[in-house]
């Protein structure tokens, strides 16, 4: 089990709500006190197994369903921390979903639409690979993009202002507080990546012939935007991270503290939930041990 000292620090990577952060303070690599890799392997092994429980009472007691967000700059991880939770689950219970460009179907409804048909029913749990806040992400560093919604109130870039950003970002709150308050339990990670780090790993997935297909050059292109990648983050962070729908910056550029991290964080607050499996009445009871009583005495 993780250390009480690296359970305590996790807690620091939770966004207070209305806090501004400002992501070149924050650290991208962490090291957690008393944990080394290999011992941290040992604990994601039992991080999974208890996952694996948390999910059978969730879908036994059936009261809640639980989103888990994950956004990040490219070649962070997410892939990977994705795997690393579903390695954990069972499939039956799990919604994966990806979020890509989207179609011209899509794009003929509101943004949210997309996302909305993917959310977890009841006792499920939903993981978002990319989510709605690619709307306040991409689409605010190449702003012509939203032209193609072909919103009533946006005829041209210039006007997506200040107003029309925080207006999405309501959107978004309100949209996560619907649900919330309807049972879904909303997690955001976003993975925090270095510059230097995210470099690595991109000359890695060209220098190595079985991660070719993993680098593309519109990655290198995105790149170019760095900067402006940051700020937008750190706006969505400040303005989007609530009390019901909070977000966690997690220091990815050691993989495996980050999904210990992950995991971690998962797992408390499952706990606070303090779900449990349907206690059944007195008469049920009795129905249970009849049947019993009938299954014993079949010849």
């Amino acid at each position: 089990m993780a250390n009480s000292a690296f359970k305590k620090h996790i807690q620091s990577f939770k966004v207070p709500e209305g806090k501004k952060v400002k992501l070149s303070k924050l650290e991208t690599a962490y090291d957690p006190a008393g944990v080394n890799k290999d011992e941290s392997e040992l604990i994601l092994k039992q991080s999974v197994e208890q996952l694996s429980l948390v999910q059978d009472k969730l879908y036994a007691y059936n009261r809640y369903s639980i989103l888990i967000i994950f956004q990040a700059m490219d070649a962070a991880g997410k892939d990977g921390a994705v795997s690393h939770v579903m390695s954990g689950l069972n499939p039956q219970g799990v919604r994966v979903s990806s979020f890509k460009v989207p179609s011209s179907e899509e794009l003929d409804h509101d943004y949210f639409w997309r996302h909305y048909k993917e959310l977890p029913a009841r006792g499920e749990i939903g993981i978002f690979n990319r989510s709605h806040y690619e709307n306040v992400l991409v689409t605010k560093v190449h702003p012509e993009y939203v032209l193609g919604e072909n919103l009533p109130a946006v005829q041209s870039v210039e006007d997506m202002d200040k107003d029309f950003w925080n207006a999405r970002y309501k959107q978004i709150n309100r949209f996560e507080k619907n649900i919330s308050e309807n049972g879904t339990i909303i997690l955001k990670f976003f993975l925090h990546l270095g510059k230097e780090e995210q470099k690595r790993r991109f000359i890695e997935r060209i220098d190595n012939p079985k991660k070719n297909w993993k680098f593309s050059t519109a990655d290198l292109k995105e790149r170019m935007y760095w900067d402006k990648y940051q700020e937008a983050y750190e706006e969505l962070l400040q303005k989007t991270s609530t009390d019901y729908a909070p977000w966690f910056v997690i220091p990815a550029d050691n993989k495996w503290s980050a999904r210990l991290a992950i995991s971690e964080i998962i797992l408390q607050e499952f706990e606070s939930l303090k779900i449990h499996y349907p206690k059944i009445s007195k008469a049920q009871k009795e129905e249970l041990l009849k049947a019993k009583e009938a299954l014993m005495n079949e010849k």
